[in-house]
């Protein structure tokens, strides 16, 4: 036993020995508060997922694995032009009640749901259809909402507003318009920034909030996250009166860019901003994402906390190339169907940790904040939490040097490193064996850490002291610095006659 012990050390300290220094300072310099994270209702070809909601109970919940909160689905054009409640099925799968099974799952373990429009109604649009127009067989007419149809837009939301709470679903929020920027053969609709600026200025106090109090309004989600779009909402006083959330995708502008630059004003006007709609390594082929890929994907979850996002929602909830598996051969035996993918597990960091904490400063000066550093990090503060995480994308192994605001008592390292074996998610205690504001992780190349500890309560220990002090003195009442008192207010120390005391909490008071 004492050789393998030995040997154990000795293999310890070889690797301590090859790890490299680094530092992470966190600040108590508080940022955004973080609302949660989700996917989209939806997979091949954008249908819903129907009656199918094992995608949901896999992801969505406090008590699920990966603690996904927040789902977006299509509030899809009626291609008939007919919005009685009483025929909603219409010819497509592309329905109202496509998302209806797991949005109820979804409010039924607290999370939120919100909708987003392709198009409105073909009939109140330029080209006659719900439809893009950039097809041969549309004659490349562009698809965008008729002045004249303007009021009859909210009113459209409304509806779906009614048909779903009438189904059991109390829709959070609902979206101007997905991607007005983005000229498309299917379903789809273009907006100017000063288009959208017009409908949002001068209609959107039809959205019903008298009935559905709680519904927030979405700006549109152009697909690289255009400032344009959002600024041009914030900078007047009447549509920033209307809108809520600020939205927008990444696709071809990465979250360090154009979202940050959007944030600049939404966090000025104290408005949330969301990330709504990325794929990430969607177009790698036949075959599942590998482990550096993943990482970037860490990366952009990272990146986008950094930005000021409030909300980040991926694209489809089931795909190869996102969180539960098709069952597709082509992509790999792991590809099964209905099964948690490796890309899970990481926004599980996030999404069962970060959402409801606040933001704080964390920096490492050997790695400057910049889209897919070698080394990435970000802090935040959770009641009685203080969570860091540490991104590592290449084969270097790190001693991290944890530099805190805070004295923490105890901890726990969660660790993705891509071994399956491991369920993708290693979790071990943190050992500190008396209070510390510094403290040394090692952290595995090519690994994702998140550090999560708790603080320790000075106070309990000032407490504790004057337990101990009042402990050697008479039967009576002390105030917190073990001086005796007659009358007791507020919080003081009770001094028994068997030499037990105990703490009196109560208002401040002499």
């Amino acid at each position: 036993m004492k050789k393998i012990l030995t040997l154990i050390s000795a293999l310890v300290m070889a690797s301590a020995t090859h790890a490299k220094s680094l530092t992470i300072t966190v600040k108590d310099t508080r940022y955004q508060t973080v609302t949660g994270f989700g996917a989209a209702c939806c997979d091949g070809l954008m249908c819903p997922l129907g009656t199918d909601t094992n995608p949901v109970k896999l992801l969505y919940g406090p008590s699920s694995k990966i603690g996904l909160n927040i789902m977006r689905m299509e509030i899809s054009p009626n291609f008939k032009g007919d919005l009685s409640f009483s025929d909603v099925g219409w010819d497509t799968p592309y329905d109202w009640k496509g998302g209806l099974p797991s949005a109820k799952i979804v409010k039924q373990r607290g999370g939120i749901v919100f909708g987003t429009p392709w198009s409105p109604p073909g009939d109140y649009k330029t080209n006659g259809t719900a439809q893009g127009g950039n097809a041969d067989d549309q004659g490349y007419k562009r698809g965008e909402l008729r002045e004249d149809c303007y009021e009859k837009f909210f009113p459209w939301l409304n509806s779906f507003l009614e048909y779903m709470n009438k189904n059991g679903v109390k829709v959070d929020a609902v979206s101007i318009q997905n991607e007005p920027d983005w000229w498309v053969s299917y379903s789809g609709c273009l907006y100017t920034p000063e288009q959208q600026l017009k409908l949002v200025k001068n209609y959107a106090h039809m959205l019903d909030r008298e009935n559905y109090p709680w519904v927030r309004l979405i700006s549109a989600e152009p697909l690289g996250f255009d400032p344009k779009y959002s600024n041009a909402l914030l900078n007047d006083a009447e549509a920033r009166d209307q809108i809520d959330i600020i939205a927008g995708h990444l696709y071809g502008h990465p979250p360090l860019v154009n979202m940050k630059s959007a944030n600049t004003l939404a966090s000025k006007h104290k408005k949330e901003v969301w990330m709504t709609e990325h794929s990430v390594s969607d177009n790698i082929g036949n075959r599942l994402p590998n482990w550096h890929e993943q990482l970037l994907f860490a990366e952009e979850l990272n990146e986008c906390m950094l930005s000021g996002c409030t909300g980040y929602i991926y694209w489809y909830m089931r795909a190869h190339w996102a969180f539960v598996g098709t069952g597709e051969s082509k992509y790999g035996t792991a590809n099964k169907k209905n099964q948690l993918l490796p890309r899970a597990y990481v926004i599980s960091h996030f999404a069962k940790h970060v959402t409801g904490s606040t933001r704080i400063s964390a920096t490492t000066p050997s790695f400057p904040i910049k889209t897919e550093a070698a080394f990435e990090t970000s802090a935040y503060v959770k009641g009685d939490s203080l969570i860091v995480m540490a991104i590592d994308t290449t084969a270097t192994e790190y001693d991290v040097k944890l530099k805190l605001p805070f004295k923490v008592k105890s901890g726990t390292h969660l660790l993705s490193t891509g071994n399956e074996k491991e369920n993708l998610c290693q979790e071990s205690e943190i050992a500190i064996e008396e209070p510390v504001q510094e403290l040394v992780i090692h952290v595995p190349g090519r690994s994702f850490s998140t550090f999560i500890l708790m603080k320790h309560n000075e106070e309990e220990d000032a407490i504790q002291e004057v337990k101990a002090k009042t402990s050697l003195g008479t039967p009576g009442y002390y105030d917190l610095q073990g001086r005796r008192i007659i009358n007791p207010q507020g919080t003081y120390i009770e001094k028994r006659a068997d030499g037990t005391s105990r703490v009196i909490l109560g208002k401040s008071g002499k």
